[in-house]
């Protein structure tokens, strides 16, 4: 009776851990081919939507089944790093894959690129809910980290604080400086161009005949030249307003309200980054070589992935040809799928401890 009890309260799960590591890495394969080979346009050209939907996709799927994952280890009662832990980590899975949809409706359906929108509510609740179960985890694990372990988080934290900093100040001005020399050139050329240009207007007045023509072909030469400027607007309009027709009134309102709160939240994803990546580079140092090192260095490789996507694209923002969809964002999808991994070597390995020391008891 006693064997039957415990099979019963410990029921397998749907998926082994073997299944969903190489359905996790299959997923990251797919998705750096996917981004390789089309991520590439010729310059000028905007990518094509079904390109946009594909990599939402991508990402899409990633966070979903992390989250379902996380939440699965939230509410089994065997998870050795706590449930708590878990239950932050599967929240910010979820704000991350809500936010992810709305701020897709708002680039693919009414493309739009406001500097704020209702996804990134959900965003800031992805970074809250992420360093809750983190820290969770950290206070859980009573952290007695050598003077070299110190060092090594001081120095990453030094770097990521270092290279945050250089792409939100200095990261703008260098890609503006380097676009500059040309424009510069445009100047000097169109500096230089006048003077030949005047010269031939000199060599006009010897000709006597151009006062004779002077009443007559001023009044002539101002009315085309009025002409065209307004059947230029209305050729422009249509355009313009068939774009902000279709954008519902209340999304309007609503960037128009948000938009004041661009660089506080902007600063608030730089420092959350950074302090993602200084607590998982405290749990990987802290959980390193035990028997649930594997999971956290999963999860620390997340963090680090998240942030260099979103120091990518903090960067790219500023470039005036950006476009969504660029190879580096690739590092988004790695992110889900390392957190999926984790969340599913973490269950497998609280499950099989805990099965092995009711064994042992019964030998005993």
């Amino acid at each position: 009776m006693s064997n039957i009890s415990d099979k019963s309260s410990s029921p397998k799960p749907l998926f082994s851990v073997k299944t969903i590591v190489i359905a996790g890495i299959v997923w990251a394969v797919l998705a750096l081919l996917f981004f390789l080979l089309f991520s590439i346009t010729p310059p000028g050209e905007e990518r094509p939507k079904w390109y946009l939907i594909g990599t939402y996709i991508f990402e899409q799927v990633a966070y979903l089944f992390a989250a379902i994952l996380c939440f699965r280890n939230w509410r089994s009662p065997q998870i050795v790093s706590g449930r708590q832990v878990w239950l932050g980590i599967g929240l910010g899975m979820l704000f991350y894959f809500l936010g992810n949809f709305l701020f897709g409706f708002w680039e693919l359906v009414w493309k739009l690129e406001p500097d704020v929108s209702l996804g990134d509510l959900f965003f800031i609740g992805t970074y809250i809910a992420l360093a809750w179960g983190m820290i969770q985890a950290v206070i859980s694990r009573r952290l007695n980290l050598e003077k070299w372990q110190w060092a090594i988080v001081v120095g990453i934290a030094a770097i990521g604080i270092a290279l945050a900093y250089w792409v939100t100040t200095l990261g703008g001005s260098a890609a503006q400086a380097a676009i500059l020399p040309s424009s510069n050139n445009v100047a000097l050329v169109a500096q230089a161009s006048p003077s030949p240009a005047v010269a031939p207007p000199a060599a006009k007045p010897p000709a006597a005949k151009t006062p004779e023509v002077k009443p007559t072909a001023t009044p002539a030469t101002v009315t085309p030249a009025a002409s065209p400027k307004p059947v230029a607007k209305p050729t422009v309009t249509p355009a313009a307003t068939e774009a902000t027709t279709s954008v519902p009134p209340w999304i309007v309102a609503i960037d128009e309200q948000l938009k004041p709160f661009a660089t506080p939240v902007g600063l608030f994803y730089v420092v959350a980054d950074v302090l993602l990546l200084i607590i998982a580079t405290m749990l990987l140092l802290a959980f390193w070589g035990g028997r649930f090192s594997q999971s956290w260095r999963m999860i620390a490789a997340a963090a680090l992935c998240l942030y260099i996507a979103d120091m990518w694209f903090k960067w790219a923002e500023k470039q005036p040809d950006y476009q969504s969809g660029s190879l580096p964002e690739v590092f988004w999808v790695f992110s889900g799928v390392l957190f999926a991994i984790g969340a599913a070597l973490e269950y497998d390995t609280s499950t099989s401890s805990r099965s092995r020391r009711s064994g042992a008891r019964k030998r005993g």
